[in-house]
């Protein structure tokens, strides 16, 4: 027997027109080369009510594609719910890719509508011939502000607004229907995809809304520095119009500089982003001397944001740090921790710093046999999760098995879970180190050395040892104007972790390498390793 309830699929298209005339004056600010540009959510929703109305005159139907090479603007805002309001799913494409893995992920979705921001044109005509069954590419701007290109059959975002229906009412269809496609940074071979639903989306972003997770109100401004082509800016697509919350777009430029100015201009409270964005910002404010105006907090993933610079935030600015966790395959976060301010005022140390599950998501630790392991915060083993927003697998992939046999998301990650559900991970399988027998955690060694006040930014890697397999090399970039030695380094570390832990080689870098995503790219380390630094040992 069912209950006398009403049912109504849960469709995005619910969230924008609910900020709509919940929030009609509620502003979206978009930064670009052109100028900053300001609109209502009412604004919002009547523009994409248009464009989505227009998409069938691009033969755009329900079941398909549709690609999107472009920075996190209005008009990308706008797509994100045009294109799923009408049945298709928007393929978010990361300009940040090389173009290898761009033209792989375009001709593997098999789109024949590209839309495209003016200022990814040319990377958009490089990319081309090697996308055949892209056949119409929309330039995201009016026909008068866009610049010269060769690609075929071009038509203009503005011209799909100005020819499109004010009266269209979005279609009503069934609430597991692919939303938006994100590709991983394909890392390791080609990038993969993950194929979002209506559905587990609106869900995901409801549990992330939660006081205890992003806290988010209509009190609250957001500047989104997570891309909308990493998993949907993180959820700040839908949590903004969801909680009537003012959203930020910072367009291209992501420097500290222009950040630092955009956040205190508009008042931002909270925003998404990765360590090395957030630590730009950082950087920039102790240098110039800036403040962080209004800001709150920020929702820092990607990669576990090192103790040191939670500690800046708060002490020199007041801001706190909400962990997350989570995957392109998780669509948002799957863990989270508000961090103490013990732990940012140096008056405790941090533990777990992936925090707990997220309501709606459960994790484990495996052991190689795939049985459940102990949460006793000290046997490591495989993590996994499930939520009703976890990916089953990858888009035209059945090759690649995501999940086990029982539907647990494989993550890669190797973990501990404490008798509270708190997570720690101490490394990524491909990164792991076992030295002498002994695991020794990348995270936790890099974590400590940006511990030390002349550190920007660390990076680990195992490399081979004749004795002992394997033993951590650490790479450093030094702050500007700091002086630091190896030998200093090491007599740092050694106080703060294992002693088997203190690596024999540190290497100073100018800069570290980083992935589309932000993340530093240890492949590259290890090429660097292998063409250079053991060639010249050897």
């Amino acid at each position: 027997m069912h209950g006398l309830m009403q049912f109504q699929p849960l469709l995005l298209t619910g969230l924008l027109e609910h900020a709509a005339h919940a929030f009609p004056r509620v502003e979206i600010v978009s930064e670009s080369s052109a100028g900053r540009f300001r609109y209502t959510y009412a604004e919002a929703a009547a523009r994409a009510r248009r464009v989505a109305s227009s998409l069938r005159s691009l033969g755009l139907r329900e079941g398909d594609f549709a690609g999107c090479l472009a920075w996190t603007t209005y008009r990308h805002f706008e797509l994100m719910y045009a294109v799923p309001g009408v049945g298709a799913a928007l393929h978010t494409v990361n300009p940040r890719l090389s173009h290898d893995h761009i033209g792989y992920s375009i001709k593997h979705t098999g789109e024949r509508v590209m839309f495209v921001d003016p200022d990814c044109i040319e990377l958009m005509e490089q990319i081309a011939p090697r996308t055949p069954d892209a056949t119409t590419f929309v330039v995201m701007c009016s026909r008068s502000e866009a610049p010269p290109t060769r690609l075929p059959n071009v038509r203009f975002y503005e011209d799909l607004v100005d020819g499109g229906d004010a009266e269209f009412s979005w279609p009503v269809f069934d609430e597991r229907t692919a939303s938006t496609l994100c590709y991983t940074s394909g890392t390791t071979g080609d990038p993969k995809g993950v194929l979002y639903s209506h559905r587990g989306t609106y869900l995901s972003a409801l549990a992330i809304a939660a006081s205890n997770v992003w806290g988010i109100s209509r009190k609250d401004a957001i500047v989104v520095l997570a891309p909308f082509y990493h998993c949907n800016a993180w959820g700040a697509t839908y949590l903004g119009p969801m909680a009537g919350a003012k959203l930020i777009l910072p367009g291209r430029a992501m420097d500290g500089k222009s950040l630092q100015r955009l956040i205190v201009e508009e008042g931002a409270t909270v925003g998404p982003g990765v360590p090395t964005v957030w630590l730009g910002v950082a950087d920039h404010c102790r240098e110039s001397g800036a403040g962080l105006g209004k800001l709150d907090r920020i929702v820092c993933g990607g990669a576990a944001p090192p103790l040191a610079l939670m500690r800046t935030f708060w002490r020199d600015h007041g801001v706190r740090t909400v962990q997350v966790w989570g995957m392109t395959e998780t669509t948002h976060a799957a863990t989270n921790l508000w961090t103490d301010l013990d732990v940012l005022s140096g008056e405790a140390e941090a533990r777990a710093p992936q925090g707990q599950p997220v309501f709606g998501t459960r994790i484990r630790v495996v052991g190689d046999d795939g049985k459940p392991l102990p949460r006793d915060g000290k046997s490591i083993g495989h993590l996994q999760v499930q939520a009703h927003w976890c990916a089953s697998g990858y888009l035209k992939r059945p090759d690649v098995a995501l999940c086990d046999a029982d539907g647990w998301l494989k993550t890669g990650d190797l973990a501990v879970i404490d008798t509270d559900d708190s997570l720690r991970l101490t490394d990524r399988l491909k990164d792991v180190i076992k030295s002498g027998g002994e695991w020794v955690s990348s995270v936790d060694l890099e974590n400590a050395a940006i511990g030390h006040a002349a550190v920007a930014e660390a990076a680990v890697i195992g490399v081979p040892h004749p004795r002992w397999q394997e033993r951590p090399l650490l790479f450093v970039v030094k702050r500007a104007g700091a002086e630091l030695s190896a030998d200093d380094l090491r007599g740092y570390l050694s106080g703060v972790v294992a002693k088997w832990w203190v690596p024999e080689q540190v290497v100073f870098l100018d800069e570290l390498p980083h992935n589309s995503t932000g993340k530093v790219a240890k492949e590259a380390l290890r090429e660097l390793y292998r063409s250079k630094i053991a060639a010249q040992a050897g």
